[in-house]
């Protein structure tokens, strides 16, 4: 057996050796700042225009929209701040779901704790998407933006972007959507979509750490205002010399996915339901959180009645998984998105995440089954409800 199994894609994604073979050339002979006028400068701006043109065409998007940032982190920052900033006068108030990536819900807090906005959240479902009726009775003339995450990290339950999107534009707001978890998965079209601007992250793509996007529609682009000052880097929107290995990296990572994510989804759906039945055929309650049926194909989220998560995950071996916990103030706090699907703290807390991608393979599956069962069973067993 190997000495690793890794299932946590949803957390970060191996880089493809595809990837590093296109960021290689700049490690070696990279030399310039791309904002220079001379002819390494602009080799180096050369560069990074193909790469946000592979951005864009990785979700039908404008390259005027592409603004390459340290991440999603920083680019749901510069979507959040940004856009507030620039709201209309009457509209005070955005909304965020309960399940967004901390940095949403970081953010927004903040935004609120400033007196910028008033921030509401809509409830999700016990499937786990972005509960359509809450939402329509929160929207009114004076929200500014929405955000609601395109897939959700843990349990990969999708959210209907265009049904959002319709229902948003129709009092007037801004939708942004985190798709940090999709772009890679599936198939998403801004414009089909109606989303007016999306937060990508490199490692989640199997590309660098460190790189990512905020691609917006060329009108939403002109409405954003900088969250970081310096040199007016990014057309004015994100300064800071511009990190053309990773984005050179994200380009080709985007292009890798446009071309094969759609034959990488069937083959690492079918993986994911081979380990699901394999678990279920071996183990008695187990329980899959979110809606099977909405979600994309790499993700399961699976409660283990009677073993805790995180014993579990100490018992478990080489087999890297998730248990979407939050270490907060010293205390280990069950998933809050389990628990706004309406989870008990127990139920939460006996739940682990398997997040399969690009490089896994069927032997990984076997060992990762066998792995977990075992764990499983002495979990259960030491907690005397085998």
């Amino acid at each position: 057996m190997s000495d690793d199994v890794y299932l946590d894609y949803n957390g970060s994604a191996p880089l493809d050796p595809r990837v590093l073979d296109a960021m290689m050339p700049i490690f070696q002979n990279g030399v310039g700042n791309a904002s220079a006028i001379h002819h390494p400068g602009r080799t180096q701006a050369a560069r990074v225009e193909s790469a946000r043109e592979q951005v864009a065409r990785l979700m039908n998007a404008s390259t005027n929209g592409v603004v390459f940032t340290a991440g999603a982190t920083e680019a749901n920052n510069l979507a959040l701040q940004g856009l507030t900033a620039a709201s209309q006068a009457g509209r005070s108030r955005i909304l965020i779901s309960a399940v967004e990536h901390a940095s949403v819900k970081a953010t927004a807090a903040w935004l609120g704790q400033e007196g910028l906005v008033k921030v509401d959240i809509v409830p999700v479902t016990a499937g786990g998407s972005v509960d359509l009726d809450a939402l329509e009775e929160l929207l009114g003339d004076d929200i500014s933006l929405v955000s609601v995450m395109a897939a959700n990290s843990e349990t990969g339950v999708l959210n209907q972007l265009d049904v959002i999107s319709g229902l948003v534009h129709e009092c007037g707001a801004l939708f942004h959507s985190d798709a940090t978890q999709l772009v890679g998965r599936v198939s998403i079209d801004m414009s089909a979509a109606g989303v007016d601007a999306v937060s990508i992250s490199g490692h989640k793509i199997c590309g660098p750490t460190g790189v990512g996007a905020l691609i917006a529609t060329r009108t939403t682009a002109r409405q954003l205002r900088p969250v970081l000052h310096g040199g007016g880097h990014e057309r004015g929107l994100r300064s800071g010399s511009l990190n053309v290995a990773g984005i050179v990296g994200l380009g080709a990572a985007s292009a890798l996915a446009a071309e094969e994510r759609a034959d990488e989804g069937n083959r690492v759906a079918s993986l994911r339901d081979a380990l699901v039945s394999g678990l279920k055929e071996q183990l008695p309650e187990i329980t899959e959180n979110g809606d099977p049926d909405n979600r994309l194909p790499n993700t399961a989220n699976l409660r283990f009645a009677g073993a805790d998560g995180e014993a579990v995950m100490v018992n478990i071996g080489p087999v890297a998984v998730s248990s979407g916990s939050a270490c907060s103030a010293g205390a280990l706090e069950p998933s809050p998105v389990l628990l706004a699907m309406g989870l008990d703290r127990e139920a939460a807390e006996e739940s682990l995440r398997f997040s399969l991608g690009r490089f896994t393979t069927p032997r990984e599956i076997d060992e990762a089954i066998e792995r977990t069962v075992t764990a499983v069973e002495y979990v259960r067993t030491m907690n005397g409800s085998a």
